[in-house]
C-alpha cells in the first residue's frame, strides 16, 4: 500500500485468529506485519554507550532476564537512588513476586493456601513500573516488543505503540489528537480506519515518565473520548491513562521513583518495580559480555571482593561500566591496580572513553589523552554540575550550547554524553542528551565543583553556596565540609554521591589520574585528614541521623580510603565491650554496613550484647546477610522485619546457618515470608529458633539438600493461614522434618487437621507435631497470654513486713510483727518470696507506693534466708535478679553489680516476664493502658526452679496485680 487508504474493517472482524478472507481483514494483517517487521528492526539490537554501528549488539545475545517484582519497596523514594541500592540486601526480598517482563500484564500465582487463589481477578490494564536510573526500564520495554514482534509472547497484542516522554517532550507545546498522534510515530497505520484502536488488542507504552516535561492534568476536568479529537499533550495522555479515551487499551508507563508519584496510584492496576539484577544475574551477565571466560572469572572474582562495587553492580549500566574498566585494565596492565573505589572506577571509565575518541595517540598516555580533550571534558562537566542544580537529566541543544558545547562535537564523545535518537527522530528533527547514567553526570559535576575551586571560578562555587561570601578564601577542607553540611541538609539525599565523588576526587592519588584536565593539582592530604575527622565527628555527635545518612557518610570515608573508623567498628564487634557504651542508631547502621562489607564472615550476632534502643537493633539487622548465627530474640521485631531476613536465606552466598528470633510477634505473615525463604534451593539454614523455641536444620553436602529436622514455632500467634504456609512448605519438601511444635497459637480445627495429615502421608516424614495450649487468646499481641496468678508466702515474710488481701499485698511497717520461727523466713532484710514455684512461661504484674519504693526480684527457691549476708539479699548475689523502683530512677541488680535505668514518665507498675527455658527474664514499667516500655532483660541459664519475691523499703508496700489473660 503506497498511499492512504481508508477501510472499514470490524463488521467481520475478530482479532483471534485473523483467518478471515475479507480484504480488509487482509489489509489489517498487512499492516499489522509490517508494523511488527518494523518494531522488531527498530529494537532488535541494544547499544552500550552511544548508538554507534560498533557498540551496536543483538538484545537476544546479551539480555540477562532482570528481577522485577509486583509491588514496592518502602522507602525507595525518600533517598538518593544509588544510595537505596547500596542499603539494600545482596539479596531480592521474597515477599514480592516475581514477574518477567512479557507477563507486565498477566496475573501471576501466588504461593499459598489454594483458597487464596480463588479471588476474583480484575484485568490489569495499566501498569506502573519503577526503577533507579540504568536499572534497565528501556531495555525491559524492549525486551517486551522484540518478544512479540518475533511472536514469542502477547500474540494476543495487536498493536504496540511506545512513545517514550524524551521524545514527546519536544512537541509538548502543540495540539493533537491521539490518531495524528500515532500517525506521526508509525505512517503505516494511514491504511486502516481509526476505529482500529477500539477493535483491536493495543498497548501503549510510555517510557520514562522522570523524563517528561509535560505537565499531567488529573485534576483538569478536560475530557477527550475520540481518537480524533485534540488537545494538549498532558491532556490527551492524562485521558488515555484515566480510561476516558480508549478504555479497551492497555497501558505501561515506567518511570525513576522520585517522579513515579507524578500520577495518582488508583489509576493502575498493578505497580511493579525493577529491583535489576540479583547475585547470580551479575555473574551470567558477565559471562555472556566477556567471552574469555578466564578474565570474566577474574572480574567476577574481584567485584564480589569489593563489596561496595558488587552492590553497585545490582544496577546493568554499572556493570557495563566495570566491564569496560576492568577488561580494559586486565587487557592493556595487568599489573596496574584495579580500582576498588567508585571514584576510581568512573575516572578509568573517562580515560577509556577519551581513549575511544582519540585513537591517534598510539601510546595511550592518560594525561596527553586528557589534555587535548580538556576544553569539551569541562564543558561537558559544566553542563552536568548547572543540569544536576536544576534537577535535569535529559537535555537539549540548547542546554548543551549554554554550556559552550559545538553540538557537533558532543555527538562524537562516545559514551561521555549519549545523543539518544538522531536516527530515529527522523519527525520532530531535533536531539536530546544525556549522561550514560545519572551517577556519571554526578562525577562529572563533583569534578567540575573541585575544578572551579583550582581556577578560583567563584560563579560556580556561588551557585552551591548562594549565602557565603568569602569563597575566594577558602581552603580545600573548608569546601568539603560546607558540602558536607549542604548534603546533610537535603531531605531527599540528592547530592549524597556527588559529595562521595567529590572526596573522592580530592585524593591527590586521584588528582594525578585526572592531572590532563587540572591545571594544578591540590596538596590535599591535610585537607583530607581534616575533612574525614569532621566526618567522623559528625557522625559520633548526630545520635538522631537516619540509616541514610550515618550509612552515605560511612562510605564517604571509604571513598577518602580512610578505613580507620571500619577498622575500629570491627575491633569493637570482635571486643566483649558491646554493653560498656550506649550505641545511638546511627552507630549501629554504620556497623550493620561494616559488618556486611566485610569479607570476614562474622561468627555470631548478638543484637543483646548491643547497649542500644530497639530502633539501633532493628537497623543492625542487615548484619545477618554476613554472620553464621544470628540471634535476634526478643527486638520487638515484626512480619516487616521478616522480608531481609527470608531474603539472606535465600542467598546463594549465606552464610546464615542459625537464626534465633524467639519472642518477636512476627505472626502469619511472617511465617509466610519465611517458609519461601527455607523453601529456597540456597537455604543451608541448621538451626532456627522461632518464637520461643528452636528450628533445627541439618544441612547435607553430599546430596546437596536441605534437611529439616525440628521445627518450633511455639508461641508466634499462629493462625490457620500460617498453618497452610507450614504445610506448603512441608510438602515442597518432604522428606526431611521429624518434629513440628505450634504449641502456644491458634491454628484451630482445620489447622490442626491440615498438619495432621501430614502424619499419615508416606512420603512426608513427619513423626511429631505438637498442638498444645493453643487456642484463641494465644494470637493476642504481648506477654499478657502468659499471665499467672501469684500470692505471698507467710512463711517466708521478714518482721519488718505485713501482708494483706490475701497474701497479696506487703507493706513495711515501723512496728515489728511477730512471726514464727520457719527455716525458709528471711530473719534480716524486710523481704519475702511468693509460693508459686516459677518454670516455663510467666508473666506477672506488680504495683509498689512509697517514695523510695521496693525491690521486685525473681530468685533461686534455695536461694539462702538467714543472716545479712550478699547471699541472702536480692540482687547482691549469682541466684537473685532485681529490679530497684523508686520515684527517681530504676537500677537493676545481679551477682552486686548494677545499671542505672532513666526513663520519663514512668509508672509505679511494673511487669515482669519470665522465660525459664530460654533463660531470660525481662522487666517492664506498664501505663495505665497496659503499654509496655522495656526496661531491662536479664539473660541467664537457669538451671532450677524460680520464685518471685519483693524486698520493700519504709512508707512503701507492694501490691500483686490481678492480670488476667486477654
Amino acid at each position: 500500500v503506497n498511499h492512504p487508504v481508508t477501510v472499514n474493517t470490524y463488521s467481520s472482524y475478530t482479532h483471534t485468529p485473523h483467518d478471515s478472507h475479507q480484504p480488509a481483514d487482509d489489509v489489517l494483517h498487512r499492516v499489522i506485519e509490517t508494523h511488527k517487521t518494523y518494531m522488531k528492526r527498530k529494537y532488535e539490537s541494544l547499544f552500550e554507550g552511544i548508538k554507534l554501528q560498533k557498540n551496536q549488539t543483538l538484545l537476544n545475545r546479551i539480555y540477562t532476564q532482570l528481577y522485577i517484582i509486583e509491588g514496592e519497596s518502602k522507602g525507595a523514594n525518600e533517598d538518593h537512588e544509588v544510595v537505596q541500592m547500596e542499603k539494600t540486601p545482596r539479596t531480592h526480598n521474597s515477599q514480592h513476586t516475581p514477574i518477567g517482563c512479557n507477563d507486565i500484564f498477566k496475573h501471576v500465582p501466588k504461593p499459598g493456601c489454594e483458597e487464596q487463589r480463588k479471588q476474583r481477578k480484575v484485568e490489569i490494564k495499566t501498569v506502573l513500573t519503577k526503577g533507579i536510573a540504568g536499572i534497565g526500564k528501556t531495555v525491559s520495554v524492549q525486551k517486551l516488543i522484540l518478544d512479540w514482534a518475533e511472536g514469542k509472547a502477547n500474540q494476543d497484542v495487536d498493536f504496540m505503540f511506545v512513545l517514550p516522554f524524551r521524545e514527546l517532550n519536544l512537541i509538548k507545546d502543540h495540539q493533537y489528537s491521539l490518531h495524528k498522534l500515532l500517525l506521526y510515530f508509525h505512517p503505516e497505520l494511514q491504511v486502516l480506519d481509526s476505529k482500529i484502536y477500539d477493535e483491536c488488542k493495543v498497548v501503549f507504552i510510555f517510557d520514562g515518565l522522570d523524563e517528561s516535561r509535560i505537565t499531567l492534568m488529573f485534576s483538569h476536568r478536560q475530557k477527550v473520548c475520540d481518537v480524533h479529537g485534540s488537545s494538549s499533550l498532558g491532556v490527551l495522555i492524562t485521558n488515555l491513562i484515566k480510561g476516558d479515551l480508549l478504555p479497551s487499551s492497555h497501558i505501561w508507563i515506567t518511570s525513576r521513583p522520585a517522579a513515579a508519584y507524578e500520577i495518582p496510584f488508583k489509576y493502575f492496576n498493578r505497580v511493579t518495580e525493577i529491583q535489576g539484577f540479583s547475585d547470580p544475574q551479575k555473574e551470567e551477565y558477565f559471562r555472556k559480555r566477556i567471552s574469555d571466560e578466564h578474565q570474566a572469572s577474574r572480574i567476577i572474582s574481584h567485584i564480589r571482593r569489593a563489596r561496595s562495587l558488587h552492590i553497585m553492580c545490582h544496577i546493568p549500566v554499572f556493570c557495563w561500566i566495570s566491564a569496560t574498566v576492568l577488561q580494559n585494565i586486565l587487557k592493556h596492565n595487568d599489573s596496574e591496580e584495579i580500582p576498588k573505589t567508585l571514584t576510581e572506577m568512573y575516572i578509568h571509565f573517562l580515560l577509556i572513553q577519551t581513549n575511544r575518541r582519540n585513537q591517534k595517540y598510539e601510546e595511550n598516555d592518560p594525561v596527553k589523552l586528557l589534555q587535548s580533550n580538556r576544553q569539551i571534558i569541562v564543558k561537558l562537566a559544566e553542563l552536568a554540575f548547572k543540569q544536576l542544580m536544576k534537577g535535569n537529566v535529559m537535555f537539549y541543544e540548547e542546554d548543551l550550547i549554554e554550556s559552550g558545547i559545538d553540538v557537533t562535537d558532543a555527538t562524537v564523545c562516545s559514551g561521555i554524553c549519549t545523543e539518544i535518537f538522531k536516527e530515529e527522530s527522523v519527525i520532530f528533527q531535533k536531539n536530546v542528551y544525556c549522561f550514560i547514567h545519572l551517577s556519571f553526570q554526578e562525577f562529572l559535576a563533583a569534578f567540575y565543583v573541585f575544578y572551579s575551586y583550582i581556577v578560583k571560578n567563584m560563579q560556580t562555587l556561588k551557585l552551591l553556596f548562594v549565602e557565603v561570601k568569602w569563597l575566594k578564601s577558602w581552603k580545600l577542607s573548608e569546601l568539603l565540609e560546607s558540602v558536607v553540611d549542604k548534603t546533610l541538609c537535603s531531605k531527599t539525599g540528592h547530592l549524597d554521591l556527588f559529595l562521595r565523588f567529590l572526596l573522592g576526587i580530592s585524593l591527590e592519588s586521584n588528582q594525578r589520574l585526572l592531572q590532563g584536565l587540572l591545571t594544578q593539582t591540590e596538596n590535599s592530604s591535610e585537607s583530607i585528614r581534616n575533612t574525614t575527622q569532621y566526618i567522623k565527628y559528625t557522625i559520633r555527635a548526630n545520635d538522631d541521623f537516619s540509616a541514610d545518612i550515618s550509612i552515605n557518610l560511612f562510605l564517604c570515608l571509604l571513598e577518602m580510603k580512610d578505613e580507620t573508623l571500619y577498622k575500629e567498628i570491627q575491633d569493637f564487634v570482635k571486643s566483649d565491650k558491646h554493653s560498656e557504651d550506649k550505641l545511638s542508631p546511627a552507630h549501629c547502621s554504620a556497623i550493620a554496613y561494616v559488618l556486611q562489607m566485610s569479607e570476614e564472615v562474622l561468627d555470631e550476632l548478638d543484637l543483646k550484647k548491643y547497649n542500644t534502643t530497639e530502633e539501633g537493633r532493628r537497623r543492625l539487622i542487615p548484619a545477618v546477610n554476613n554472620c553464621r548465627k544470628a540471634i535476634l530474640d526478643n527486638c520487638n521485631l515484626t512480619d516487616q522485619s521478616c522480608k531481609g531476613l527470608a531474603s539472606a536465606l535465600q542467598s546463594s552466598d549465606s552464610s546464615l546457618r542459625e537464626l534465633d528470633l524467639s519472642k518477636n510477634d512476627l505472626q502469619d505473615s511472617g511465617v509466610k515470608l519465611l517458609c519461601v525463604g527455607l523453601k529456597s534451593p540456597n537455604c543451608v539454614l541448621e538451626i532456627l529458633r522461632y518464637l520461643k523455641q528452636k528450628y533445627y536444620f541439618s544441612y547435607s553436602k553430599d546430596s546437596e539438600i536441605k534437611c529439616f529436622v525440628c521445627l518450633r514455632l511455639s508461641g508466634c500467634m499462629v493462625t490457620e493461614e500460617g498453618c497452610c504456609y507450614l504445610a506448603s512448605a512441608l510438602r515442597s519438601n518432604p522428606s526431611h522434618l521429624r518434629e513440628l511444635d505450634l504449641s502456644y497459637n491458634h491454628p484451630g480445627d482445620s489447622g490442626v487437621k491440615l498438619l495432621s495429615d501430614l502424619l499419615e502421608d508416606p512420603h512426608c516424614k513427619l513423626e511429631k507435631l505438637n498442638v498444645d495450649h493453643v487456642g484463641e487468646v494465644m494470637i493476642t499481641a504481648g506477654l499478657r497470654k502468659y499471665a499467672c496468678d501469684l500470692t505471698l508466702d507467710p512463711n517466708t515474710v521478714n518482721i519488718h513486713l505485713c501482708l494483706s488481701e490475701q497474701n497479696r499485698k506487703v507493706t513495711r511497717l515501723e512496728e515489728l510483727q511477730s512471726y514464727p520461727d520457719h527455716p525458709e523466713r528471711f530473719d534480716y532484710f524486710p523481704q519475702v518470696v511468693c509460693r508459686e514455684s516459677l518454670s516455663g512461661r510467666c508473666y506477672w504484674e506488680v504495683e509498689w507506693s512509697g517514695w523510695r519504693g521496693a525491690v521486685i526480684s525473681v530468685a533461686h527457691e534455695g536461694m539462702s534466708r538467714k543472716g545479712g549476708s550478699d547471699d541472702c539479699r536480692f540482687g547482691f548475689n549469682e541466684k537473685s535478679w532485681s529490679l530497684d523502683c523508686s520515684d527517681e530512677i530504676f537500677t537493676v541488680w545481679h551477682n552486686n553489680k548494677s545499671s542505672d535505668i532513666h526513663i520519663p514518665f514512668s509508672s509505679k507498675r511494673v511487669g515482669v516476664f519470665l522465660d525459664w527455658q530460654d533463660g531470660t527474664l525481662s522487666f517492664y514499667s506498664v501505663s495505665d493502658t497496659h503499654t509496655l516500655t522495656h526496661l531491662h532483660t536479664f539473660y541467664s541459664p537457669f538451671t532450677e526452679p524460680l520464685c518471685a519475691g519483693f524486698r520493700v523499703f519504709i512508707d512503701s508496700s507492694v501490691s500483686l496485680h490481678q492480670t488476667e489473660k486477654i
